[in-house]
């Protein structure tokens, strides 16, 4: 850890001066310790140690506060719990505020008086990158996505030569030598953002959604300069380096004169830039924003795919992102999708906007120094995956994507982990093929 300035420090309490919004103050004095947020958390259900009762991560960011900005706490810290802002009280909030939460907001759900925890968490890790402290494995993630516009770095004739194999087994599958992955091509009613996982790892998700376009006769397009969906400073909690990301995709959008942007399977990509981001860099975009979860819904709805559930006859069960499900309120879409698309689908218990974290987001995936717990938490959504008796797990994120295929290969699950697109390019029925 750096040396720790009043200077360091200063920047850190920022987060709690002046112009401070309503919100962080009303949640920092609302929490009644009632305890009904230690149930909820999967860090407390694998390992049920006070530390990791969301409350306490509250009360954590409000003891700052209660040292720098009421009255009682400057004279008798002791008297209220106040906490200095010092290497001490820094090396918690880094163990706990990135650690030990994913922002999964279930235990927002469960608060008898509503506190906003994951939102406190935010902010508590908003402070810490102003300090400089933000996890380096982290860090290191949006370095990569501010140098080189992708998460995964990699170098824009890279990602073309995936695409141009891509398109060559799509034109193959569809038997059509028209059907192509557009690039760069202005005026096109859909601009596709991708996880940068998806070319370098799973490109039968990138070749799925191309078959449903030209199933959909789609007017689309991808840019080769700014196609990452995802924002890994929504959980560093650089506000600055957020707004850099967000607005090259909304400048991008204007660049290439697209009508909408579809965000592709990223539960966290989805929150960051649809909901998050007009906030980041302070406007409102002048373009529609919707997932692919939501596209492919309105497709099937008006008929622009046919889907032959009959082609899926495996039990599908559904793993619903947190950010997309219980925060987004993107829900009801994908189980529309599984019953059209599937022959035999079954809910995890508890399922929807209940549904356990798998334990991948918040950063976890890129903080390999918190693996043992992620795994431990995990624990508990493989064996809710294992109750169900599925043979594949369907999931609208790549970050779910690769929790739950740790997750399958750790404990012995012998599922298959599937994106939504993917079993509904399974399931689709083309026009005279």
């Amino acid at each position: 850890m750096q040396n720790l300035t009043n200077e360091i420090v200063d920047k850190g309490l920022e987060v709690l001066n002046g112009h401070m919004d309503g919100k962080l103050l009303t949640h920092l004095n609302s929490c009644v310790h009632c305890g009904l947020c230690a149930d909820s958390c999967v860090y407390y259900q694998a390992q049920p140690d006070a530390r990791f009762i969301p409350a306490k991560k509250v009360d954590l960011v409000a003891s700052i506060y209660r040292r720098y900005k009421t009255t009682t706490g400057k004279i008798f810290p002791g008297l209220v719990g106040a906490r200095e802002l010092n290497r001490e009280t820094i090396d918690e909030m880094i163990d706990l505020l990135y650690g030990a939460c994913t922002m999964c907001g279930r235990c927002v759900s469960h608060c008898s008086v509503g506190v906003d925890i994951s939102y406190v968490v935010r902010k508590g890790r908003e402070m810490l990158a102003n300090m400089g402290f933000v996890p380096r494995t982290l860090q290191s993630t949006v370095d990569a996505a501010i140098q080189t516009g992708n998460n995964m770095g990699i170098a824009t004739q890279e990602f073309i030569d995936t695409l141009k194999w891509l398109e060559e087994d799509l034109q193959y599958e569809v038997n059509d030598d028209t059907a192509t992955i557009p690039l760069n091509e202005p005026g096109k009613d859909i601009l596709y953002t991708l996880n940068p996982r998806e070319p370098k790892f799973f490109p039968l998700s990138i070749s799925a959604m191309a078959k449903v376009f030209f199933a959909a006769k789609e007017s689309w397009t991808l840019s080769t300069q700014m196609y990452d969906v995802t924002n890994y400073a929504y959980y560093s909690g650089n506000l600055q380096e957020a707004a850099i990301i967000a607005q090259r995709l909304h400048d991008e959008m204007l660049k290439l004169q697209a009508k909408t942007c579809v965000l592709a399977e990223c539960g966290h990509g989805s929150r960051a830039f649809r909901w998050e981001g007009p906030n980041y860099i302070q406007k409102n975009y002048p373009f529609e924003v919707i997932t692919s979860v939501e596209l492919l819904a309105k497709y099937i709805r008006e008929g622009r795919i046919r889907l032959d559930p009959a082609k899926n006859r495996d039990k599908v069960t559904l793993h619903d992102p947190c950010n997309l499900a219980r925060s987004g309120g993107i829900w009801k879409e994908q189980r529309y999708i599984l019953k059209e698309a599937v022959s035999d689908f079954v809910e995890m218990n508890p399922y929807g906007l209940d549904n356990l974290c798998c334990g991948g987001g918040g950063g976890q995936l890129a903080m390999s120094e918190y693996n043992e717990r992620r795994m431990k938490i995990g624990e508990l959504k493989a064996e809710q995956i294992r109750k169900t008796g599925a043979k594949i797990v369907a999931t609208p994120c790549h970050n779910c994507v690769d929790q739950l295929s740790q997750l399958n290969v750790t404990f012995k699950l012998g599922v298959q982990i599937k994106t939504l697109v993917e079993i509904v390019a399974d399931a689709l029925v083309l026009e005279n093929r």
